[in-house]
């Protein structure tokens, strides 16, 4: 399945349409929904710019106005639907991020590309700081999770559980690489020490 350009790329109007595939909701509805089932904690949410997102929904043909809502003295509250437009873009959307994978950028993997700027040692410092912050973060997810299973099923759990999977599969990464730099057995390990030590850029890096 290949995915095609997106009119809309944002992941939070993403988040949207699937939540109004629950049940037509306002704005203010929505994110409350979303920070109720936990979608802040997996997707990049600014509640600010939420009002944003259904409006460019709508100019898309995504989602359409239901009902406009009266109580009292409170201002009114335009209630969105899901229109059938919306319905067949948020599955292709969802099964296109499902099925391809795509190259992401995180910043971790930015840092280690440039971190031959920094002293080996230092590095080590580093990322020994790193590991016991990926530690403490498997701790909390983990006994996050533990409690959740209590109350919740798996199917809206796993998101957490990968979430998990990938902190300590970076952790295993990081002890494994400094473990490689301790040892003196990572490849070109001795010419970059040299060339913070001695400031002469080793024959082997040109």
């Amino acid at each position: 399945m290949a995915g095609k350009r997106r009119r809309l790329s944002n992941p939070l109007a993403l988040a949207v349409l699937v939540t109004l595939w629950q049940k037509p909701m306002h704005p203010y509805e929505i994110a409350q929904t979303l920070r109720r089932q936990g979608k802040d904690t997996s997707t990049k949410i600014n509640y600010g710019s939420l009002y944003t997102v259904v409006q460019n929904l709508e100019k898309h043909g995504f989602v359409e106005v239901t009902d406009v809502e009266r109580q009292g003295n409170r201002p009114e509250r335009t209630v969105y639907g899901l229109t059938a437009a919306g319905r067949e873009e948020m599955t292709e959307w969802l099964s296109d991020l499902i099925a391809v994978p795509a190259k992401e950028y995180p910043i971790f993997e930015t840092a280690l590309s440039l971190m031959g700027a920094l002293h080996p040692d230092e590095v080590v410092r580093l990322l020994q700081e790193r590991l016991r912050a990926l530690e403490v973060q498997a701790a909390s997810v983990r006994g996050g999770l533990e409690k959740l299973y209590e109350t919740l099923p798996r199917l809206f759990l796993v998101e957490t559980e990968y979430q998990l999977h990938m902190i300590l599969a970076q952790a295993q990464w990081v002890r494994g690489f400094l473990e490689e730099i301790g040892k003196g057995s990572l490849p070109g390990v001795e010419g970059w020490r040299h060339l913070h030590e001695t400031g002469e850029l080793p024959a082997e890096f040109t």
